[in-house]
C-alpha cells in the first residue's frame, strides 16, 4: 500500500478502533502524568518500543534518534545543542523522573554503519547519518576494540557512571560482532548521560537509575544488562525478580508495587 495511504487508512481504524480507549487514558493522567522514566531508543520502524513493554499514555518519555545515541556533555554548547539533554532535564530534573533508560536492538542499520566506519570513523566526511555517528558513536567503536579473538569477543569491556562497572558482552556468542557492538553502544550511552553536570548528584545519591535494554527483533526477546551478573539478560519469569533486585541494587528494598513473586 503506498506510504501516505497507509498512514491515513491507519488514522481512520484508529478514530474507530482505539480512541476512545485513549481518551480514557488522557483524562486519567491529564492534569498528573507520572512518567516513570526517560527511554532513549533508536528510530529504527520496527522497534516498536510501547509495544514491547505494554506502555500506557504517560508512562514513558520517549527518545528516538539513529543509533540511540546520547551525545557526550563535552560536545553539548549552544551551536550544538541538541533534544536529548533536553529529554535528560525535562524528565529527570522538571518532573522527577526516576530511571533513565537506553535500548538498542539487532540489526541497527545504525550501528551496522557505524562498524563498517570502524577503521574511518576519525574521517570528518560524509552526509549526516554518518556524521552523527562519527562524532558521537566514536566512543562506542573504542569500546568495542576492547573485544577481541584471544577473549572470544566477550571482553569484560569497562564503563562508569557513577561508579566504575565491567560488562561481559554476549558471552554466550548468540549475535554477530554488529550486534555486539550495538550492546556496548547501550552501555556507552548510560555513561553519556552520566556525563552532565546536572544528571551527576542525581546518579550518585541514586535518586535516579540508568538501565540499558536491548530488543532482540528476530525473536521479539526483550534483554537487561545486570551489574551484578555483568552482563544481559532475556527478560522472563526466570529473570524478572534478579532483574528488579538489580536495577534497585544499594537501596533499602524494591517498592512493594515492583516486586513480583516466582
Amino acid at each position: 500500500m503506498p506510504g501516505i495511504e497507509k498512514l491515513l487508512l491507519g488514522i481512520l481504524r484508529y478514530r474507530v478502533n482505539t480512541r476512545w480507549k485513549l481518551l480514557e487514558q488522557f483524562q486519567r493522567v491529564k492534569d498528573n502524568p507520572e512518567p516513570t522514566s526517560v527511554f532513549f531508543t533508536c528510530i529504527d520502524s520496527r522497534v516498536l518500543a510501547t509495544k514491547f513493554m505494554d506502555s500506557q499514555v504517560g508512562d514513558n518519555f520517549v527518545v528516538r534518534s539513529a543509533g540511540n545515541l546520547i551525545p557526550h556533555a563535552c560536545n553539548f554548547s549552544y551551536e550544538t545543542a541538541t533534544t536529548e539533554a533536553g529529554a535528560l532535564e525535562l524528565g529527570c530534573i522538571v518532573n522527577g523522573v526516576k530511571h533513565v533508560v537506553v535500548c538498542g536492538h539487532s540489526d541497527c542499520k545504525a550501528m551496522n554503519l557505524l562498524y563498517s566506519m570502524r577503521d574511518s570513523v576519525h574521517k570528518v566526511e560524509g552526509g549526516p547519518l554518518k556524521l552523527w555517528l562519527k562524532r558521537h558513536g566514536t566512543a562506542s567503536l573504542e569500546k568495542f576494540k576492547l573485544l577481541k579473538p584471544d577473549n572470544e569477543y566477550k571482553g569484560p569491556v569497562p564503563f562508569q557512571t557513577a561508579r566504575k562497572f565491567e560488562a561481559y558482552i554476549d558471552p554466550e556468542n548468540r549475535f554477530n560482532l554488529e550486534d555486539k557492538l550495538s550492546q556496548v553502544n547501550c552501555l556507552q550511552q548510560l555513561q553519556n548521560v552520566a556525563s552532565y553536570p546536572f544528571m551527576k548528584d542525581l546518579i550518585s545519591s541514586e535518586e535516579v537509575k540508568l538501565h540499558a535494554m536491548w530488543f532482540d527483533i528476530y525473536t521479539g526477546e526483550v534483554f537487561m544488562f545486570s551489574r551484578t551478573q555483568q552482563k544481559f539478560l532475556e527478560i522472563n519469569d526466570q529473570t524478572i525478580n534478579h532483574l528488579l533486585h538489580d536495577a534497585y541494587r544499594k537501596v533499602d528494598k524494591v517498592p512493594k508495587s515492583e516486586q513480583r513473586r516466582k
